[in-house]
């Protein structure tokens, strides 16, 4: 059994973080986490300084804000950071979840949380200029939500993880464009 069947045979969770520079020369740090099978994004935070105290608080906030979404999960998938301390698992083993450590630098182990942060970068944070936080707050949580609810994933047959799955209309099409995350991306809609 590969790496990636087995991931989707535990319903596991994935989270990383992706680390973000500012024109001002600051770092934050990303928190999120991803849903394998469902390939659903949750923000976890950002923070400068990626404490084992700011994490465990974060991943106790998904669990109150996500818990229906995430009752299914049976494992969590994260690397061997310092930041990941023993409370922060604890909170994951709390909900019923295994801890799945990856390998020492084998990025690969984690696949799925690196291939959104990936998608991050494409798409939204190598088109534009981070000022500050609450600018990366404002655009990542509006991108996570473009994700979730638009973004067709080929991996769910062109269909966005929580989006509207309704088939389309026949007959003529009006189209409908809205922006998202400051107008960097356009998003395309059937009229109703």
């Amino acid at each position: 059994m590969t790496w990636s069947k087995f991931l989707r045979s535990q319903a596991a969770v994935a989270c990383d973080f992706a680390t973000v520079d500012t024109a001002t020369l600051h770092r934050f740090y990303l928190l999120f986490f991803i849903d394998i099978p469902t390939r659903t994004v949750y923000f976890g935070g950002i923070t400068e300084h990626p404490t084992g105290t700011w994490t465990t608080q974060a991943a106790r906030n998904l669990f109150l804000r996500h818990c229906e979404e995430l009752a299914d999960a049976t494992a969590l998938v994260r690397d061997r950071g310092s930041q990941f301390v023993d409370a922060f698992d604890e909170v994951f083993r709390s909900e019923g979840c295994k801890i799945l450590k990856t390998l020492i630098r084998a990025p690969v182990a984690n696949a799925f949380a690196e291939r959104w942060i990936g998608t991050l970068r494409r798409e939204l944070l190598d088109r534009t200029l981070i000022w500050n936080r609450h600018q990366l707050e404002r655009l990542v949580t509006d991108y996570i939500n473009h994700y979730n609810q638009h973004r067709p994933h080929r991996s769910l047959e062109q269909q966005p993880p929580s989006g509207d799955r309704s088939e389309p209309p026949h007959g003529p099409l009006r189209i409908v464009k809205s922006t998202r995350c400051d107008g960097l991306i356009n998003e395309y809609r059937n009229a109703a």
